[in-house]
């Protein structure tokens, strides 16, 4: 059973950091809050302001042009919410269908352009060629 609900905390914090800059993004927060109410109603407020502040930092980093950056960014945000839903889950796994059921409505909302592109780079190089390939800025220097 452990296993299963860490699973699904897994999918859960990996799904709020897709949906977190959709317009399916209000569904997705009410959802979150609602279950917090039905465990922990003294969080609940608390959560929605958190899921509301990653959101903005999410938001803000993919607004830098800085790739890494916002992977980091979202690599963090994912990894904090699948260890609060994991704990959330384990105290309350009553909760694990709701939840179920709550990331197969917003992900079928969900556009298709929810997940972000992930950057692909591919060369090839023969003889003496030399292969240069960034992400962004990219400065060379050779004496």
């Amino acid at each position: 059973m452990e296993a299963e609900l860490t699973a699904l905390a897994a999918t859960t914090g990996t799904t709020l950091v897709t949906l977190l800059a959709t317009d399916t993004w209000n569904s997705v927060r009410q959802g979150m809050v609602l279950l917090w109410r039905r465990a922990r109603p003294d969080r609940a407020e608390d959560v929605g302001a958190e899921l509301d502040a990653a959101r903005e930092e999410l938001l803000a980093a993919q607004e830098d042009s800085d790739l890494r950056t916002a992977a980091e960014t979202r690599d963090e945000i994912r990894a904090e919410w699948q260890g609060r839903v994991r704990r959330l889950l384990y105290a309350h796994p009553e909760l694990a269908d709701d939840l179920r059921t709550l990331l197969a409505e917003t992900t079928s909302a969900a556009p298709e352009s929810a997940t972000p592109p992930i950057p692909t780079q591919q060369a090839t190089a023969s003889g003496g060629a030399r292969i240069y390939q960034a992400g962004r800025d990219l400065h060379i220097d050779q004496r």
